[in-house]
């Protein structure tokens, strides 16, 4: 009984949950998050992406918005980390899309983990620039065209 016990105060966070943000602060957050999204779909829709890879855009940076609007002190949500940390990871997907099959779970693993490598080593770790790489090996063929782009 005592290990469920310490298993559900860890669930419940213990001494370890943030303190709740004030109603304007969450207010700005979402508003912050609602544009940056919108944005994005929008950007998404201005380069004819469709289905699947639009919603694999939006799902990385619905991550970063989650950062940046929700947690904006983090080491991870600043904007030196959010705009490397996606751009380091893109550059490294697409090369291992060219380069490597862009279909293998090889190639997945090898984008995510160099782009997690290139991040730590210029101090740009963002863990959305994972999806990031990770679109550029599993998007359709539209997203492959984009190339650097």
């Amino acid at each position: 009984m005592s290990k469920w016990r310490s298993y559900l105060d860890k669930f419940r966070g213990g001494k370890r949950s943030p303190p709740r943000a004030p109603a304007s602060e969450i207010l700005w957050s979402a508003i912050g998050a609602f544009i940056g999204i919108f944005a994005i779909h929008q950007l998404g829709h201005l380069n004819h992406l469709q289905g699947s890879d639009g919603l694999f855009l939006v799902g990385s940076f619905g991550a970063s918005a989650i950062l940046v609007f929700g947690i904006p002190k983090s080491p991870y949500s600043q904007p030196r980390n959010l705009l490397l940390g996606h751009v380091v990871s893109a550059v490294v997907g697409v090369s291992c899309a060219l380069l490597f099959d862009h279909h293998s779970g090889l190639t997945a693993g090898l984008a995510v983990s160099l782009a997690l490598t290139l991040m730590h080593l210029s101090r740009s770790i963002h863990p959305p620039g994972g999806a990031t790489a990770l679109i550029a090996i599993i998007g359709s063929e539209q997203i492959h065209q984009l190339s650097y782009w």
